[in-house]
């Protein structure tokens, strides 16, 4: 595992971007995993800036997102399609009918996710996965518990990630509480992890994570059996890591 550790959150976007714009050079119809949340908003931001500069080119990119929430149509303000839509997708050269997002409206989500583990399979698996990493350790929306699933799958989402998520709504009320999400099985079999966190409020997760033990009671730990990751945080997030 590489740990890189930075000033602050400019920095680790820039950084990140750096990361996330090599692949894509070196292999342009690249899969990309991507992550949604206030953490990769100005890794987009600097991806779009490289986009328009013509330092990366997505025309035959392809990307799969981690989740989305259950009950929320892709044009709905607060969903992961339109978040995407909005942070990048708008703004580069890439097809959208080649940007895939878990759909939220499926009738039979257990259905959807065996679907949309089979497409990412097909399309030979992601060449790199970001990812963020909640307060309490998850991963995607898999929740601290004492087993997890491996594949794409419906979950509940706990209290701390709903009140955390209650920043981009209204009220708690309206934040989903019910969300498919990529299993941590699917997220390890890519090619190349690229975590990224800032802040204090994600220490106590860095330093579990780099305890080097492993444990579905913060599921981020998990990226210690992978072979390939890079972890990129700012100096409050890395406070207790050793």
């Amino acid at each position: 595992m590489k740990l890189v550790v930075v000033k602050g959150y400019e920095e680790m976007s820039k950084v990140a971007a750096e990361v996330m714009g090599k692949v894509i050079n070196e292999k342009p119809d690249a899969v990309l995993g991507l992550a949604t949340g206030g953490t990769p908003i100005g890794m987009y931001k600097e991806l779009i800036n490289m986009n328009k500069a013509g330092k990366v080119d997505f025309n035959k990119i392809t990307t799969v997102n981690l989740d989305e929430y259950i009950g929320l149509a892709g044009t709905h303000e607060q969903s992961y399609r339109y978040f995407m839509n909005k942070n990048l997708f708008d703004h580069i050269n890439i097809d959208k009918e080649k940007t895939y997002v878990p759909n939220g409206l499926a009738e039979n989500i257990e259905e959807e996710g065996k679907a949309y583990d089979k497409k990412i399979d097909e399309l030979g698996g992601t060449d790199i996965q970001l990812l963020g990493v909640g307060n309490n350790g998850h991963v995607a929306f898999n929740e601290p518990d004492k087993a997890l699933i491996a594949g794409t799958h419906l979950t509940g989402l706990t209290e701390s990630t709903i009140e955390a998520n209650s920043r981009f709504f209204d009220s708690m009320e309206e934040v989903p509480k019910t969300a498919i999400t990529m299993g941590l099985g699917q997220i390890m079999k890519s090619k190349k992890i690229l975590l990224i966190a800032s802040g204090e409020g994600k220490a106590e997760a860095m330093k579990e994570l780099f305890s080097r033990k492993i444990t579905t009671e913060c599921p981020v730990t998990m990226l210690n059996m992978h072979r390939d990751v890079t972890v990129i945080i700012d100096e409050a997030a890395a406070k207790f890591v050793k």
